[in-house]
């Protein structure tokens, strides 16, 4: 696969301190790592981002996560590895990123459950790395950008 154009982070290098800077304050929001890089790789995984779905692996595995849990993320409802904060963590994960799939796009029982085990400094960590995921897989499936290439 080869990209349409060159990553718009490099077109626009000024673009990039500000996201970084939002990944910074929504990794420093009381939610593990590991859960953040789970609801990353979801998110990626819906929108068929290659790019952002090799990028995620790599980090999580970078940060200690195992295999099975990554193979298993697609169908996480199924599969033995997440605990029960992480699977309401991917199930707000799937809603946010799914916003034309249902009338509620978000509905009281994902957003409860995810409440439950979050508190609402932990919900902003949350939904500000799924919004930033979603504003990396759109530029990054639009311009095609190839899994394994770097910024």
């Amino acid at each position: 696969m080869e990209a349409r154009m060159t990553n718009p982070a490099k077109v626009l290098p000024d673009a990039v301190p500000p996201v970084l800077a939002l990944l910074k304050v929504a990794r420093e929001g009381g939610v593990p790592e590991a859960t953040l890089d789970l609801v990353h790789l979801r998110a990626s995984q819906i929108n068929g981002c290659g790019y952002c779905v090799d990028s995620g692996v790599r980090g999580a595995k970078k940060n200690g996560e195992t295999d099975e849990r990554l193979h298993a993320v697609a169908a996480w409802r199924e599969a033995p590895y997440f605990t029960e904060a992480e699977r309401a963590a991917l199930a707000l994960s799937e809603a946010a990123t799914r916003l034309s799939d249902r009338p509620d796009p978000v509905p009281d029982e994902i957003w409860n459950e995810a409440a439950a085990h979050f508190d609402e400094k932990q919900l902003a960590s949350l939904l500000l790395m799924i919004g930033a995921t979603n504003l990396f897989n759109r530029l990054n499936v639009a311009t095609k950008q190839p899994a394994g290439a770097g910024w």
